[in-house]
């Protein structure tokens, strides 16, 4: 069986590893899904995971107003 590049990060993460990556609490990854906003993919009868690429879609920067708006 190949071994897993531990350089190459993985597309699909638990709840737990997301709540981490995003610094937040496994409550409001949760949340997330169960709203909608984040897509929960089960593998087996109780893990879920979710995509890193959906996860940064989410993070959207709060432009402050030196780059936002009126010069």
């Amino acid at each position: 069986m190949p071994e897993r590049s531990s350089t190459r990060a993985a597309r699909y993460m638990s709840q737990q590893s997301a709540a981490e990556y995003a610094d937040c609490t496994v409550r409001t990854i949760r949340n997330l899904i169960a709203r909608g906003d984040l897509t929960g993919y089960r593998l087996g009868a109780r893990a879920i995971r979710v995509d890193r690429a959906e996860l940064d879609a989410l993070l959207v920067p709060i432009p402050s107003a030196k780059s936002g708006g009126r010069r």
